[in-house]
């Protein structure tokens, strides 16, 4: 058996408890503001987009509460319950709400063109590949529930917040590298690999909820071993349905692909389908060239201008899930 070890009364987090949700507020705002200028401009934002982002507002709102935070800093169900929250709900609404594209048709384009430049820099580049994000995500789950981290961060307020912001931005990352959208992804990676990351991330998630059930991690909370297992549990079967719930919505981004450029799922080493040749001009007829849509490149300064091109665009073509 562990030794338990009791907290002192005065450790939970009790400075500028509301920081956290005024911040929020701020943040559901200046989006709300900048897709309404986008409409006023007849660029045609998608209220579905509104929608979401307001969804996942406010579900992280209700989160970060004075009151929830503080029952989740004293009891791991809560804080259990604000990991599927914070890391996985709210993170997939945000990221089909597109605030990336929305930034950058809103900002002046020195600084769009900025953001671009950001966007394809080799530590974004890094977390947001499927790979790289599962092991900011899961990864950090395992360091911080197989570790003494959990218990520091019980003894710190600053060490607290943290752990959830990490768990807010890993999540948001883990989902856009699974999705590719409808923000623009550096990467272009297939369907099947995409599928394939998540499954793993399923299974090795799975696995932590086991290794807390059978072996009582994290030690030395004071966490009873009934707390800790209903708080595994949570883990367990929280965990999975919200990701078979980001397997649906990647699935419906698939299936809402046009059939001439919807990839493969089941057959490997099928070609992808060519379009269909033009058909001939009439006589008397001038000719018409339609330029087709460049595809986002993963490097090079056509990824830069791939998105600077969304600031004078009215539609995403590519991913059309949210609208």
């Amino acid at each position: 058996m562990h030794t338990v070890h009791t907290m002192p009364a005065h450790e939970g987090p009790t400075q500028l408890p509301w920081l956290p949700l005024i911040l929020l507020s701020l943040l559901m705002l200046g989006y709300l503001l900048a897709a309404g200028r986008q409409r006023r401009q007849g660029n045609g934002w998608s209220g579905h987009r509104c929608a979401l982002f307001v969804l996942g507002s406010v579900v992280l709102g209700a989160a970060v509460a004075p009151p929830v935070m503080s029952w989740a800093h004293h009891d791991l169900r809560g804080h259990m319950l604000l990991h599927l929250v914070m890391g996985m709900l709210a993170p997939l609404a945000w990221v089909l709400a597109a605030p990336v594209t929305l930034l950058l048709r809103s900002l002046p384009r020195p600084g769009a063109r900025f953001i671009a430049v950001l966007l394809r820099s080799l530590p974004i580049r890094l977390v947001s590949h499927p790979v790289g994000a599962m092991l900011l995500n899961i990864g950090g789950m395992y360091l911080l529930y197989l570790t003494p981290l959990y218990t520091l961060s019980l003894r710190s307020e600053a060490l607290h917040y943290w752990v959830h912001l990490h768990f807010l931005i890993a999540g948001y990352l883990f989902c856009w590298s699974i999705l590719a959208g409808p923000d623009a992804s550096p990467h272009r990676l297939s369907l099947r690999f995409r599928l394939g990351v998540l499954f793993l991330a399923m299974a090795t998630h799975a696995l932590l909820g086991k290794l807390m059930y059978g072996y009582l991690q994290p030690h030395g909370t004071g966490h009873s071993m009934e707390q800790i297992q209903a708080a595994a549990q949570l883990m367990y079967y929280g965990g999975d349905l919200a990701e078979v719930l980001l397997a649906i919505v990647l699935l419906l981004v698939w299936l809402r692909t046009p059939v001439e450029r919807r990839e493969p799922l089941f057959r490997a080493g099928q070609p992808s389908p060519q379009r269909p040749p033009a058909p001939p001009r009439q006589a008397g007829h001038p000719a018409c060239t339609i330029t087709p849509t460049p595809p986002v490149h993963a490097s090079g300064t056509g990824y830069i201008e791939d998105m600077l091109e969304i600031l004078h665009k009215a539609r995403i073509p590519r991913y059309r899930l949210a609208r």
